[in-house]
């Protein structure tokens, strides 16, 4: 096993170059002073540069070939075939494009936290137009070597063995019947009362509230952490998890779901099997169902009325000055699982969150495969923002088309996986319940159970199975959207 040692050997250097560029790239966003910015950038970008030669270095094709002869147990094996895969996806690139990408993707992140809020989309596509025509660059160059189309070669990064074409069947289906049940359930809920939150809460007491829910949840703190960004996000590396929220102090609701949410994430990558640490077999299978841990944390238990009812009392304890029937249980619950069409995807109910999905990934789909123009973009948005949620987006890029950070870094082919991810989470909740009473579980707040059935059949097979044979392998058959829809429909209607 001479050459898969040397194998083991090398990715392990090039995950710990991995790890700093992780954190580095988290303090960029949570920590470092605008000041910073240019600097910054282009130290990434000779980091990202080092990182692209490593992963591309010449003798890792000979390895990977003797090494798929030197007898492997079936774990090496999986192991082998992930290295193989990063090392043929590293290779796709030359050098020049992948450090171009990451000035690029820098620099227009920067301006964007300030060009978001100042409306400014002109400014913004000065950066922007630079990080499309190289991520269009690239998606080429990785469709020429696949044979798959452009937008799928880029796709392909995020959900290994999914295809457009796949996901234009799901969503298509999804636009047959959400707006209908999402139309029923605001009838439904046009005849309930609640008290609205109106009061200001502070930052301070957000914070302290969402630690106890974490804690709750089990994060680890001796391996993570939580700080405030401008967009939420989970970052780090298993071993030094970072998760980031923002706050609102008129508006308690979000960002304690934002942290349920980014707590998903960490708890996956904190469960990741540690015998494969650094290597690419033991990284999270697949972005959909990375999401499927975050909403799984978020939407299945975060938003069941049974842990409404624990927040509760938490909720009136962190904020003793405040309107004490806002933390009814029952009013909890109504706003937590208020159904109303709005701007911003990442503040989106259950119902409505596909649709911001859909929008995206059908501007992104036909950007990256040459059919429209990074400047068709903000009247595509209003059109299809128009048709899907019945909502004017006209001149309003800030709430608009420069909401999101993804597009900023050339991230194109990430957002299909948020909707499989609620897809596979609501899957994910339907086999455990014949083997866990969730219910019970979170009545009583001994999570341990649900932990170990997630541990069992997703954390700890890390990418050791494709997508497709671990979704099957944990629920007994592939993804069956028809399992989203039931579940939608059993908690509102």
């Amino acid at each position: 096993m001479d050459h898969y040692q040397k194998l083991l050997s090398h990715y392990q250097k090039i995950a710990n170059f991995n790890h700093l560029s992780a954190i580095t790239g988290w303090d960029a966003a949570a920590m470092m002073p605008s000041g910073g910015s240019e600097a910054r950038g282009a130290a990434m970008a000779e980091l990202s540069l080092h990182i692209h030669q490593l992963s591309t270095a010449p003798e890792l094709g000979e390895l990977i070939t003797n090494a798929e002869s030197e007898g492997l147990t079936q774990n090496d094996t999986a192991s082998l075939r992930e290295m193989k895969r990063s090392w043929q996806l590293a290779t796709a690139l030359p050098d020049d494009l992948v450090q171009a990408k990451s000035l690029a993707g820098s620099k227009c992140e920067h301006a964007w936290r300030s060009q978001r809020p100042a409306n400014d989309w002109q400014g913004f596509c000065k950066n922007f137009a630079e990080v499309v025509k190289l991520s269009q660059e690239e998606a080429q160059i990785r469709a020429d070597k696949t044979g798959l189309s452009p937008y799928d070669a880029m796709l392909d990064l995020y959900e290994p063995g999914i295809s457009s074409a796949q996901i234009d069947t799901i969503f298509g289906d999804l636009k047959t019947w959400l707006p209908q049940l999402t139309k029923q359930v605001q009838e439904k809920q046009a005849k309930e009362s609640f008290i609205v939150p109106t009061e200001t809460y502070s930052t301070q007491d957000q914070q302290a509230l969402g630690l106890e829910v974490m804690k709750a949840l089990k994060f680890d703190f001796d391996h993570g952490r939580l700080d405030i960004s401008s967009h939420p996000f989970c970052g780090g590396v298993p071993q030094d998890t970072r998760i980031t929220t923002r706050y609102d102090e008129k508006d308690f609701v979000q960002s304690l779901m934002g942290i349920v949410h980014e707590t998903g994430h960490a708890r996956y990558e904190q469960g990741l099997p540690t015998q494969f640490a650094g290597l690419p077999v033991g990284q999270a299978r697949s972005m959909g169902i990375h999401e499927s841990q975050s909403l799984f944390f978020e939407m299945q238990l975060g938003r069941s009325d049974e842990f409404i009812h624990y927040l509760a009392p938490l909720a009136a304890k962190y904020f003793p000055n405040n309107d004490q029937s806002v933390f009814a249980a029952d009013n909890l619950q109504k706003i937590y699982t208020r159904v109303k069409p709005d701007f911003i995807r990442v503040d989106a109910d259950e119902l409505t969150y596909p649709a911001h999905v859909i929008l995206r990934y059908e501007i992104e789909r036909d950007l990256i495969n040459g059919k429209i123009s990074y400047q068709d973009i903000p009247e595509l948005w209003n059109l299809k923002m128009k048709e899907y949620l019945d909502i004017d987006t006209t001149g309003n890029y800030t709430n608009g088309c420069m909401q999101d950070i993804h597009w900023t870094d050339g991230s194109f082919g990430y957002f299909p996986s948020y909707t499989l991810g609620a897809m596979y989470a609501a899957q994910f909740k339907a086999a455990m319940n014949k083997e866990v009473d969730v219910t019970g579980c979170l009545k009583e707040m001994e999570l341990a159970p649900i932990f170990n059935w997630l541990s069992d059949n997703i954390w700890q097979k890390a990418s050791l199975l494709g997508t497709n044979e671990l979704v099957t392998n944990a629920t007994g058959e592939a993804l069956n959207p028809a399992i989203f829809r039931a579940h939608l429909e059993g908690r509102y209607l």
